[in-house]
């Protein structure tokens, strides 16, 4: 047990640790009789965290709690209305509805989606897409693919480093392009303490170059802030590339063994001179060479890397590939005989060479989805289709959904398309503790254990990105459930419906028993069976450093393998962007609206809890002062954003540190289409997106930044003109 508890009759401090984003942070609870948070604030001696704990995750008791949480599960009945109906009647009727689903339709009938908060839970995390593959579904859908997948397109269309990436600590410079992980947590490195992990690496001597359009939090620490136009990052990465090849800032060795298409891309983005950027993205020319000259030239370590900003803007696939060779031609890699700060304590001991693992492209290969042709990235459909796999007719159409952790009525763009497409399932079955707007759509709503109330360990896939060294991540069920509460771990579930669909489930390679349930300790025992520290051992070492001695990067295999830096598409697309007028701008769409973070909720999380409410009561859309000016707009006053597919309603506020002609507005906020005013629950973003168009090729990722959009102050309604 991992519990350093200081115990009284009634009440102990518990050591845990938060999964509400890929933070982690270390907390300490303070728990009453055993079933209730009474305290929690974060846990000094965490080698992660080092106490740091956001507004979000000192939330804990409310959430764990309060009035929203479901308790029971719910049913929805004809009328609409919803009415509680035990666990075994729910799980039952759910898989009577899906054997019939499958029988007649066949497998890919059967689709999950796979949300932030289970992304972050070990156990869960695995079942979703094992779940699937027991029916024999391959539709798998989840929100990184409306996030970050262009950062899966650039690896399988670049390659990748065997070794990884240079660290934060020991390196000279890091430029951070779309990210504010003093905000998100969300940079290799930077993950938990953000704040006094930036400040240690600058006493260091690091060197920040932030470009966002914004001065974001993280900016406000940059040695150089670049401040573009939105949508431009394919011509500032672009330019850099320009810049420092032409001058042979690269690493000539290392691209002479390790890259191929080196002369093509000098001959791809020479068009891209200074002057050429500046007209294109408004970063002043010097700016462009200071930037360049800072990373390449004055700078041996440190890697550039991109966020949500580039990743949701258009062109992302092309601008993410464009960033990640700053990293390749500049050698920015652990070589060989250097010491591999995290090599993760729950993944298997293989082999980091120093070598490239080569681009697959297997998006090019294997099966194609019905609409738009697309393939799959790493194992996963894609999100932005999800809507048009349900609407559209024919064989492989979507009829039931299983959403777990996730509220795509709120997070996936174009909403009026996906709360249709909601609605005409057959079986919408959401597994989640609130009556989100996907649960209030759905014909049956599964409340399971909260965070607190089942063992838990970091999913491997984030435990080597996010720590920069290797912490035992584990916890213990801090709490019991609610005496009174039919709830249940998520991945219970799943196993339970397989089993009364007669179907077989394998658990990360392992078959399981299907007359009688696994325990949560045979679980994770399937889920860390491989790793590098068995799992009795990381329970003893729970929120601590863990030393497995010195993981060197190992010599190269002897294979010629090489990054892909300007294949065919890659250079077409260069070409397409370089013929492109200047500026999108135009005398009807005025601005452009860009994505933004907020401290006090995780997209669609929480947004209710009481705390955060005081706080945050909807989405401002935030313009520089000299933008409300020139519309005539004052701070609190209501306006309409229009693009060429929505229009919503928000309130501005005035921040200056966004760049004039710039709308910054955090997404996944408001109710479903029709319900709710925005000064009640926000405003909801993706209502001025397409899945029709404006769609990345590869990733059908739907443009939710830099998007076109005009601002016109609301006119105020009168009593006369209510008559």
């Amino acid at each position: 047990m991992n519990q350093e508890a200081v115990e009284t009759e009634s009440r102990a401090d518990i050591r845990s640790f938060c999964r509400i984003c890929a933070g982690f942070c270390g907390m300490i609870l303070a728990v009453e009789n055993g079933n209730r948070i009474v305290g929690i604030k974060g846990d000094k001696d965490h080698p992660h965290s080092r106490g740091f704990a956001c507004i979000k995750g000192l939330q804990a008791a409310e959430a764990t709690h309060g009035p929203r949480r479901l308790l029971r599960p719910l049913k929805r009945m004809p009328d609409g209305s919803y009415a509680e109906v035990s666990l075994d009647t729910a799980l039952g009727e759910i898989a009577e509805r899906l054997s019939a689903i499958v029988d007649r339709d066949g497998p890919n009938a059967l689709a999950a989606f796979r949300g932030t908060a289970n992304v972050f839970s070990g156990v869960s995390a695995q079942m979703v897409p094992d779940f699937l593959a027991a029916f024999g579904s391959s539709s798998f859908y989840s929100t990184m693919t409306i996030d970050q997948s262009a950062k899966w397109v650039t690896i399988e269309r670049l390659g990748m480093w065997g070794g990884g990436r240079q660290p934060l600590d020991g390196s000279d410079v890091w430029m951070l392009i779309g990210v504010n992980p003093l905000v998100s947590l969300a940079a290799p490195g930077f993950g938990g303490n953000p704040v006094l992990t930036l400040k240690e690496a600058k006493a260091r001597g690091l060197k920040l170059i932030v470009i966002d359009p914004r001065r974001s939090e993280t900016a406000q620490h940059a040695d150089l802030f670049i401040q573009p136009r939105p949508g431009e990052d394919v011509s500032i990465a672009a330019g850099l590339l320009n810049l420092i090849l032409t001058a042979g800032w690269h690493d000539a060795e290392f691209c002479a063994q390790h890259v191929e298409g080196l002369d093509a891309l000098i001959a791809a983005v020479s068009p891209y001179t200074p002057e050429m950027v500046e007209a294109r993205s408004a970063v002043p020319a010097q700016q462009l060479r200071q930037a360049a000259t800072m990373f390449a030239h004055n700078a041996r370590r440190g890697i550039a890397h991109s966020g949500t900003g580039v990743a949701m803007s258009p062109r992302c696939n092309l601008a993410d590939h464009l960033y990640e060779c700053l990293n390749v031609i500049c050698g920015r890699f652990l070589r060989e005989g250097e010491q591999i700060p995290n090599p993760g304590l729950l993944s298997p001991a293989w082999p980091r060479r120093a070598e490239v693992i080569p681009p697959r492209r297997s998006y090019e290969q294997g099966e194609r989805s019905r609409i738009g042709g697309y393939g799959t990235l790493f194992g996963e459909k894609l999100t932005g289709e999800l809507a048009d796999e349900i609407l559209t007719p024919g064989k492989g159409r979507i009829r039931a959904l299983f959403v777990d952790g996730g509220n795509p009525a709120s997070a996936v763009p174009d909403q009026l398309k996906m709360v249709a497409a909601l609605r005409d399932l057959e079986l919408l079955v959401t597994i989640d503790p609130y009556m989100t707007t996907t649960a209030r759509l759905s014909h049956y709503v599964l409340p399971p254990t909260t965070a607190y109330e089942h063992e838990d360990v970091v999913a491997p896939m984030h435990e080597a990105w996010m720590f920069p060294k290797p912490v035992a991540s584990y916890t213990d069920a801090v709490l019991q459930p609610p005496h009174h509460a039919e709830v249940c771990d998520d991945w219970r579930m799943f196993w339970d419906i397989a089993r009364r669909c007669d179907r077989k489930l394998v658990f990360n390679g392992e078959p399981l028993d299907m007359a009688s349930p696994p325990s949560s300790d045979q679980m994770h025992e399937i889920l860390c069976r491989d790793a590098r520290l068995p799992l009795a051992e990381l329970r003893q070492a729970a929120g601590t450093l863990v030393d497995i001695g010195r993981v060197l990067v190992e010599a190269p295999s002897g294979v010629d393998t090489r990054f892909a830096v300007a294949p065919p598409d890659i250079v077409a697309e260069l070409a397409e962007v370089a013929a492109e007028p200047a500026s999108s701008a135009d005398s009807i769409f005025t601005h452009h609206l860009v994505c933004r973070r907020m401290r006090e909720v995780s997209n669609s999380m929480h947004q209710d809890l009481p705390a955060i409410r005081r706080r945050l009561r909807y989405n401002p859309a935030y313009m520089h002062s000299a933008d409300l000016a020139a519309l005539g707009l004052a701070s609190g006053e209501k306006v309409s954003i229009r693009s060429d597919h929505g229009q919503i309603e928000a309130i501005v506020e005035t921040d200056d540190a966004v760049r004039p002609g710039v709308i910054s507005m955090a997404h996944s906020w408001g109710g479903l289409p029709g319900e709710g005013s925005y000064e009640e629950v926000g405003a909801y973003t993706g209502l001025l997106i397409s899945t029709d168009s404006h769609m990345e090729p590869i990733n059908a990722m739907p443009r939710q930044s830099a998007i076109p959009v005009c601002v016109t102050k609301l006119a105020v309604e009168t009593a006369s003109d209510r008559l």
